[in-house]
């Protein structure tokens, strides 16, 4: 009888046995903590939004979790290993300044992940990375936690005799364009108004057709669109 564990063993045994530290459990470990890493940076490419995206944050990522499980091996069951590791990682100083809090999540998903792979808990570090990469999807196509109901601001200027009529076509084009919009403020002037509008678009791709139909309305002017970053509340 074989007495060399296999990964199918290993990952169904995996919550319940001593962790074997070999070269074959290394490879294993390292190969798994690659897989696991680059599923993981596809998962942030997928959600990511926002200008802070960084190549080489992805790509340390799939690194991240590769080296805290040969950390893993590397401590073993050597406690004065583990205090040598650390003492040499405190030299170490870290000055790249996350921008956003979820890359922050990311790293330490990273970190949790190696050193479940690394200690040979296989079936955790799968559970793990299917589950949180599925609410860390969920979350992204939902827009949790978003407080605004509305993707921008329109503002119009308008002005004639004809201003109550283009009022009219205003707000039937938006209509036609948005999902739902919303008037909150209009500044009377001399020569017009100025109208600010609240939507929500139907399409966002389809934002210049709106912007080109409200100018093309005779008595309407100074049309603008001013679309919200997805992160920040305005």
């Amino acid at each position: 009888m074989n007495d060399d564990p296999n990964f199918f063993n290993q990952l169904a045994n995996s919550a319940g046995v001593m962790p074997v530290y070999s070269l074959e459990s290394m490879a294993l470990s390292l190969l798994l903590a690659f897989v696991i890493g680059q599923y993981l940076a596809w998962v942030y490419m997928k959600i990511h939004s926002g200008l802070s995206y960084s190549r080489t944050f992805t790509q340390s990522i799939v690194l991240l979790t590769m080296v805290v499980a040969l950390v893993m091996f590397v401590i073993g069951n050597s406690i004065v290993t583990a205090f040598g590791l650390i003492g040499a990682l405190a030299i170490i100083r870290f000055r790249n300044v996350l921008k956003d809090t979820r890359d922050t999540t990311f790293v330490f998903f990273a970190l949790v992940l190696g050193m479940a792979v690394g200690s040979q808990r296989y079936l955790a570090a799968i559970t793990g990375t299917l589950a949180l990469s599925a609410v860390a999807y969920y979350l992204h196509i939902t827009r949790f936690g978003s407080m605004m109901l509305f993707d921008g601001h329109l503002d119009c200027r308008l002005s004639g005799e004809q201003r109550q009529s283009a009022f009219t076509q205003v707000t039937q084009t938006l209509r036609r364009h948005c999902n739902s919009f919303k008037k909150i403020s209009v500044r009377e002037g001399g020569d017009g108004a100025q109208y600010v509008f609240q939507v929500r678009l139907r399409d966002p791709l389809r934002s210049a057709e709106l912007v080109t139909e409200i100018e093309g309305i005779a008595a309407s002017s100074h049309v603008g669109l001013v679309i919200r970053d997805e992160f920040t509340e305005i």
